[in-house]
């Protein structure tokens, strides 16, 4: 991108860390840990400066690929009373409150492994991992990620139908951050 990715501005005054921060909280995270990587330090800094509710993790082996972040989310999370965390990537930012709380929800309900928004084939973010499986995140391939682990519980997996755009709208490049910021962000409902 150019920039750090956590910053980049949405609708509002919102930046997609701060908007994802929000929507974690008003969908029912008991507490959200941003874990940072690439150009910590600046990330830091604005966190402190909007004084985001967040706990904040470094990972100094971010260039080993996202599974290494969750690792060392992992290391701070995982303690007695914690059942399972719910993940997001920064670069989803438009993931909705609704469909937090829909993940969590059919968590409570289940129990399952795993749980993830779904939506016409497709998976999307946040998925919850149970504490059942963080010693195999843990022990997983860096370079396959926890995508290894959701397939290894296969049939065990919870999809959760929503209708959430968000859910599924990953922002990688300058081109996709163009279009979004054409967009209008902050409808009702998001």
């Amino acid at each position: 991108m150019g920039r750090p990715k956590p910053l980049l501005p949405l609708a509002g005054h919102e930046t997609f860390l701060s908007r994802l921060v929000r929507v974690l909280r008003e969908g029912g995270a008991d507490e959200v840990v941003v874990v940072l990587g690439c150009e910590a330090g600046t990330v830091r800094a604005a966190i402190e400066a909007a004084r985001l509710p967040v706990r904040v993790v470094e990972n100094p082996r971010y260039a080993d690929g996202q599974l290494s972040s969750l690792v060392a989310a992992l290391g701070v999370v995982d303690r007695p009373g914690v059942t399972g965390v719910l993940v997001t990537l920064v670069d989803v930012p438009l993931v909705s409150a609704a469909t937090v709380r829909a993940v969590l929800d059919a968590y409570r309900r289940t129990n399952a492994p795993i749980v993830r928004p779904a939506r016409d084939g497709r998976h999307g973010h946040p998925v919850l991992f149970d504490r059942r499986v963080f010693g195999e995140l843990r022990q997983a391939d860096r370079s396959v990620g926890a995508k290894a682990v959701v397939r290894a519980h296969g049939p065990q997996v919870l999809d959760v139908p929503v209708e959430d755009e968000g859910a599924f709208l990953d922002i990688d490049t300058p081109e996709e951050y163009e279009r979004l910021s054409a967009r209008t962000l902050d409808r009702p409902g998001r």
